[in-house]
């Protein structure tokens, strides 16, 4: 049986094609609105938030603008105003109706911030409906509740946002993802291996750095929220200031990286150790290198760094819908879990 989950990862080259077709001519709309502003302020929970890890690092890196995440409660909770003059708030949310993100986009625009909303709920859910700006995604409707192409075309809007605020990057790289994520689909590497290495595993950590390491916090969400496990997802810079001591034979590392990059060469040095150590390093991207530096491999996209996450992440979705198949676990439906999550 063909699940939701395992249908929506399959639609993603189309979801990202369309996507870039409608975001893409919007870049002198985001430069406009963003020659207003000196940095960046992310608003997002759940997946959303894993994605605006993402353009953290991004923006950071590739455009030197200080950008940082938001805490909501500090508009929804504790009702406190913030002098946000010169700053662009960016809510994303999925669905554009949890209302935590469109009543804190709503107070950032109140405390004198510009507004950019990401979402897939189109120009009239309530989110794109409070923003100077919304960049609507195109991923059609989401039936299983682990996001996978919401998801994916999040990252998208968020590069093409970067590109609005100058950054140092080939927008033609854009172009190349959806065929390099339909290879991914196709052949995502030693599946059936990593598979059963963590089918009898009560949990694992999940590792990256840079901008893979929004690839990891959202991979071991999806192993959390669709298979249950206790799945940590940590810088790996993180990881060795301490939880590194829970890895061991029962708790396998996976370990996310581009397969170029200034991270790649510690990403592979982690994998040494934790083998060394005995324990399983299941490795997604970094090429040749960290492939052979891990117990087994799954492929990562031949793409730049800048723009490898939206593959990155693909193998990690795939693994999650065969993994809780093989635990018996219905990866369309999670215990506990809804589509559209509402917090105070």
């Amino acid at each position: 049986m063909t699940t939701k989950m395992r249908s929506e990862i399959a639609e993603q080259p189309a979801a990202l094609n369309a996507t870039l077709d409608a975001l893409l001519p919007r870049i002198g709309e985001v430069e406009r609105l963003a020659g207003q502003t000196r940095q960046l302020l992310f608003i997002a929970r759940g997946t959303s938030d894993n994605a605006a890890v993402y353009g953290r690092y991004l923006v950071e890196a590739h455009t030197g603008r200080l950008s940082t995440l938001a805490a909501p409660s500090i508009a929804t909770t504790y009702r406190r105003r913030l002098d946000l003059d010169g700053v662009l708030a960016v809510g994303l949310s999925q669905s554009g109706r949890t209302e935590e993100i469109v009543e804190t986009l709503t107070w950032a625009g109140e405390c004198g911030a510009k507004t950019v909303a990401i979402t897939n709920g189109g120009e009239g859910s309530p989110l794109a409906q409070a923003a100077d700006l919304a960049l609507c995604t195109l991923a059609g409707e989401e039936k299983a509740v682990p996001a996978t192409k919401t998801y994916t075309t999040q990252l998208a809007a968020l590069a093409v946002l970067a590109l609005g605020l100058g950054a140092d990057a080939d927008p033609a790289d854009l172009r190349r993802v959806p065929e390099a994520v339909d290879k991914l689909i196709g052949d995502p590497g030693d599946l059936d291996a990593v598979v059963e290495g963590l089918a009898d595993k009560p949990g694992v950590v999940v590792s990256g750095r840079g901008l893979a390491f929004s690839t990891a916090l959202e991979t071991a969400l999806k192993l959390k929220e669709a298979c249950y496990l206790h799945a940590m997802g940590l810088s790996y810079a993180d990881l060795l200031h301490g939880p590194i001591a829970v890895v061991d034979e029962d708790t396998p590392a996976i370990l996310v990286a581009a397969g170029e990059g200034p991270t790649l060469a510690g990403t592979v040095a982690l994998a040494e150790r934790v083998v060394g150590a005995g324990a399983a390093a299941f490795t997604v991207g970094g090429g040749a290198a960290l492939a052979g530096a891990g117990t087994a491999a799954l492929n990562g996209p031949d793409l730049p760094e800048w723009v490898a996450p939206l593959g990155l992440v693909v193998p990690g979705q795939l693994l999650t819908e065969a993994l809780a198949r093989r635990l018996g676990i219905d990866p369309d439906a999670p215990r506990g879990l809804n589509k559209v999550t509402q917090t105070d």
